[in-house]
């Protein structure tokens, strides 16, 4: 038997968290990491998955109050887990004793070595939808799982960015929240056109092309 997908489809070998493809995410475990809920597709070996709580009182009652947060499960053992989030785009983050502010709907998995925690962008209330974000610090591995082909912007001059669009940014960065004028509908593509999070001071924005997958709606 013959085929050029046997050959572009072989699993790799390292050990770590890697990309086994553009759409998934291969950790070849020897030990644990955390993933997003949901998330595995296929493992091998002596793998064991539980519910991880968020870690913390205050984290809890973030997660509690605001209905965000960030669902993840332990992956323990040894052996091979494969993870994807509907067909999204994976790419791998390198932290290195510094930080990053990440949407909690955008985070795959993460080496145990961070710590994380979850914050309220400022100025934002709960029409804005909370807008808390989960601060990944320390040195280690995130994957993060992006809608579409993301573009990394540097902020250099004010920026405003869809609620929704926004992956992660620079926790250096001033955070706000802005509110549209005029109506939200003539501005961008989803529901959250009418208030933008806006990001001063020197870094960056990664910003996906897509604000995610929209909520089902109620038939009838």
């Amino acid at each position: 038997m013959r085929s050029e997908l046997f050959q572009q489809a072989q699993e790799t070998q390292r050990p770590g968290m890697h990309l086994q493809n553009h759409k998934m995410l291969r950790v070849g475990l020897n030990g644990e990491f955390f993933a997003r809920q949901g998330s595995m597709v296929a493992y091998q070996g002596n793998i064991d998955f539980a519910y991880q709580g968020a870690g913390s009182v205050g984290k809890l009652f973030k997660k509690a109050f605001t209905g965000e947060g960030l669902p993840l499960m332990r992956v323990s053992g040894q052996g091979d887990v494969f993870l994807a989030r509907d067909a999204w785009d994976v790419h791998l983050i390198d932290l290195e004793g510094d930080s990053i502010t990440i949407n909690g709907e955008n985070v795959l998995a993460f080496e145990p070595g961070l710590e994380w925690d979850i914050r309220r962008v400022k100025g934002a209330g709960m029409t804005t939808g909370g807008l808390f974000n989960t601060v990944f610090t320390g040195q280690g591995r995130i994957a993060v799982a992006c809608h579409g082909t993301p573009v990394l912007l540097d902020i250099d001059q004010p920026t405003f960015v869809d609620t929704d669009a926004a992956v992660a940014w620079s926790s250096a960065l001033r955070t706000g929240v802005r509110r549209t004028a005029k109506a939200g509908a003539l501005i961008g593509r989803g529901s959250g056109e009418a208030f933008q999070l806006s990001l001063e001071g020197r870094g960056f924005v990664l910003v996906q092309a897509s604000e995610g997958v929209p909520a089902p709606t109620p038939s009838g």
